[in-house]
């Protein structure tokens, strides 16, 4: 099953969402803007089930109505590539009709250092090691830091990834200092000459110490082992926790400075537009996203090969 298949498959849930919300999808603009402007109404309530956010709707509602476009679910659909367009060039780009990204592209990180963060129970190690395998496969050499010592197991599991793949996984005691572990694993990189090194972070404390500035002293200790590291620092987000997530989000981009966001278990969700604030309220692109366990089930993402899934549209 190629990959577009799979993503349409775990966008169902939120299909079936936006469907049974506004089963209109079809409905000619020019019948909507003449006697049913109580469709938008409805599609209105449909993308806010879909967590798209209250704000972004509103936009998108108004970009439907000034596309000029006769087709409902073609301008909304174009309405919400708009949307999950990060950067504002581009996004104008689009408006005149340009598209930037027609084709799905790799994701290289800049620098040679990425943080991972996000709350327990997102799957941050897991993902980890699926974009290891996923920079194996481009051809580069992966290193992994065990960073997360206040979970217990949690750098066996990073370990036991390591071994399947061959990747090194640089580690520290059980209850360590998570920062020390970072600063060993970026020197350790350096030293080797490794492309790329994925650090592991906590995502809860077992002390009254804030998860927050522990997240700063790691970044801060990359730094003074490998000048100008990390360059990336990616948020590990679950789809299913829909406005939580994103206000988690919020709170970890406010104190370290988000670079990109992996959305994990989109296939678990019917709210699966939180996409859409994601990059309209943090200004920060989404990486990758995932709709499945296996490694081929976390993918780079494209907001028009998004959409046209979400849609159930050959893209």
């Amino acid at each position: 099953m190629s990959w577009f298949q799979r993503l349409k498959e775990g966008l169902t849930k939120t299909r079936q969402q936006l469907n049974q919300s506004a089963g209109f999808l079809g409905t000619d603009l020019k019948d909507i803007f003449t006697s049913r402007l109580e469709t938008l109404e409805d599609l209105e309530y449909a993308l806010i089930a879909a967590d798209v956010g209250r704000a972004a709707t509103e936009e998108i509602l108004e970009d439907i109505k000034n596309s000029g476009q006769t087709n409902l679910q073609e301008a909304l659909m174009n309405a919400l590539i708009l949307q999950l367009e990060p950067d504002a060039r581009r996004a104008q780009y689009r408006k005149i009709g340009f598209t930037p990204d027609a084709k799905r592209s790799t994701v290289l990180p800049n620098g040679k250092v990425v943080m991972m963060i996000g709350v327990n129970g997102v799957g941050k190690t897991t993902t980890i090691a699926k974009l290891g395998q996923y920079y194996q496969g481009l051809g580069r050499s992966v290193m992994f830091a065990a960073g997360d010592t206040f979970r217990a197991a949690a750098g066996t599991q990073l370990g036991v990834w390591g071994s399947r793949l061959g990747i090194d996984v640089i580690q520290g005691p059980d209850g360590g200092d998570p920062a020390a572990v970072a600063f060993d694993a970026a020197a350790a990189r350096k030293a080797r000459g490794v492309d790329l090194l994925m650090v592991d972070t906590a995502g809860r404390l077992h002390t009254k110490h804030n998860l927050m500035e522990e997240l700063k002293k790691v970044k801060r200790v990359i730094q003074k082992a490998d000048e100008n590291e990390p360059a990336e620092i990616w948020l590990v987000l679950d789809a299913v926790t829909g406005q939580n997530g994103l206000n988690q989000a919020k709170k970890f981009h406010e104190a370290i400075g988000l670079t990109g966001v992996v959305v994990t278990k989109l296939d678990g969700t019917s709210k699966g537009g939180i996409v859409v604030p994601i990059v309209r309220e943090l200004g920060v692109p989404i990486k990758f996203i995932g709709v499945g366990e296996k490694a081929e089930d976390l993918q780079p993402f494209d907001a028009r090969e998004f959409v046209h899934a979400l849609f159930g549209v050959d893209a």
